[in-house]
């Protein structure tokens, strides 16, 4: 296969930016259909694509008729969360490659549904967890396979993430975040802080979630909001939302590990995902983008140390920076997030193309998306323990480690 034949299905800001920022630009890419529930959306991309390449798309309101279409290799789907793991398992009924955006899963059982969709079909599926390839993420994670760390007793992440206006604004920009933040209270959105912490814990490839426990703070921050705003949102006015502002989730991993996640969306701060990773020998933290070695101190003053290490990390990227950051090009840093966006759908292609097994594959897939679910089951349940379901049927034990990229 020299060209991907690729189908866009969403293309609200997520698939439309990265269709025009990545995709289009790729040499071996060919998008060959464009599709959205919102006509206008559909032609806003028809039309983008036409000029970038002279050949205008298929383009559809169904995502069925993208699936249907001859000579199809692949489909990115960015559509809203409920509808991601249903048109992914449809894709690879159909023989389709999936290129699956982000989000947590409503039911553990459209996640098998999935998951047994792919081992019948062998149809390849990645999920496009970019933050996987961040840099910060794959510095830490080139680290700790070298040992610098140690055992690796723990880790955190978070989606700290001011979103108030633009789940205020769900039905003006037809975002699905609204609903979600008014019908739902779970972990909604766990991939971005989870996908580079169970890569680097090995989780399905010789390890595994356990299990977990959720709880939720109250939900006042989105109705706080909306009532100093009350002639922009006159609409929301005394509308009840039931997600809690802060979810902190601990999972407990067949290794003894343990992860911390923390959802924080709805009140005020600064942006982070506090990706942070602690050893027996030392630990990175990216929220102050520090690296702590205890064999490198020479003396038992701690806070000395920190005064002089604070906000090191970048020494220590000459020695185990993966190529694929060493080798960064200004025009791939401006394609999307800093440059993760870029190689991951390389990766993605790339995989394809060599029928290479997708480094973010179906397992990770459902493990990852599961946590929202079984979030939901247990802030309902007041804290209760979630068992976390083996979605590789056994066979965590004797899968080796792939990273998502090459770490030397």
């Amino acid at each position: 296969m020299k060209t991907v034949k690729m189908g866009m299905i969403g293309l609200g800001q997520r698939g439309l930016s990265m269709l025009k920022s990545i995709l289009l630009k790729m040499e071996d890419v060919e998008i060959v259909a464009v599709c959205d529930e919102y006509a206008d959306r559909t032609e806003q991309a028809a039309c983008a694509v036409e000029r970038a390449t002279g050949k205008r798309p298929f383009a559809s309101v169904d995502y069925a008729d993208v699936l249907r279409l001859n000579g199809l290799d692949a489909v990115y789907v960015a559509t809203s969360w409920e509808t991601h793991v249903e048109i992914g398992t449809e894709a690879m009924k159909n023989g389709v490659a999936v290129a699956l955006e982000v989000g947590g899963a409503y039911s553990l059982q459209s996640l098998w549904s999935m998951v047994h969709m792919q081992e019948q079909t062998g149809t390849p599926l990645m999920l496009m967890e970019n933050c996987c390839f961040g840099k910060d993420e794959l510095l830490a994670t080139s680290m700790a396979r070298r040992g610098l760390f140690g055992e690796i007793v723990h880790c955190h992440g978070a989606y700290a993430h001011y979103l108030a206006e633009e789940v205020a604004r769900g039905e003006e920009i037809r975002h699905y975040r609204l609903r979600n933040y008014l019908t739902r209270n779970c972990e909604n959105y766990p991939t971005h802080e989870l996908g580079p912490i169970a890569k680097l814990l090995n989780i399905n490839r010789g390890n595994r979630m356990l299990s977990l426990v959720s709880v939720a703070s109250k939900a006042v921050g989105m109705e706080d909001y909306v009532a100093r705003r009350a002639e922009q949102f006159p609409h929301l006015v005394g509308k009840r939302f039931r997600q809690g502002d802060i979810v902190n989730t601990l999972i407990t991993c067949a290794d003894g590990s343990t992860v911390s996640l923390r959802l924080d969306t709805t009140l005020p701060r600064s942006y982070s995902r506090e990706f942070t990773v602690r050893g027996t020998r030392g630990m990175y933290e990216q929220t102050t983008n520090t690296v702590f070695l205890e064999g490198d101190r020479e003396t038992f003053d701690t806070h000395r140390y920190y005064r002089e290490n604070f906000g090191n990390a970048a020494r220590f990227e000459a020695d185990y920076l993966p190529p694929v950051w060493r080798e960064m090009t200004e025009e791939t840093v401006k394609a999307g997030h800093g440059g993760m966006d870029a190689i991951e759908f390389r990766v993605f292609v790339d995989c394809l193309k060599a029928n290479q097994p997708m480094p973010i594959d179906v397992y990770d897939a459902a493990a990852w998306m599961a946590v929202t679910a079984l979030s939901e089951a247990s802030v309902a349940a007041g804290g209760l323990v979630q068992a976390v379901p083996d979605f590789t049927g056994g066979m965590w034990t004797r899968r080796k480690p792939l990273d998502v990229v090459p770490m030397e």
